[in-house]
């Protein structure tokens, strides 16, 4: 009676720990995919959020981190990409 109570508890233990990893997976970061069917894998992340960043300044409100934009030279070059491919479209 009292292995079945431990692995009851055991096996409730782990199912929470499951579902907490999987709720601050969700929470890691907010990487979007780019717009349209650009290929960006071969960049940066900074690159790549700067890029989603400035194809959506051109869609709606200015998104911009404007303290990385003048730091982050990554950041900035896929901003400027982004915000002149998503103008174009």
């Amino acid at each position: 009676m009292n292995r079945l109570r431990c692995r009851r508890a055991i096996r409730s233990q782990l199912a929470l720990a499951i579902f907490a990893a999987a709720a601050l997976a969700g929470c890691a970061g907010r990487q979007q995919p780019p717009a349209g069917n650009i290929n960006l894998s071969g960049y940066s992340a900074a690159f790549r959020q700067g890029y989603a960043d400035g194809c959506d300044s051109v869609r709606s409100a200015r998104r911009r981190d404007e303290q990385r934009y003048k730091k982050d030279a990554d950041y900035m070059m896929g901003w400027n990409d982004g915000s002149n491919a998503c103008r174009r479209r």
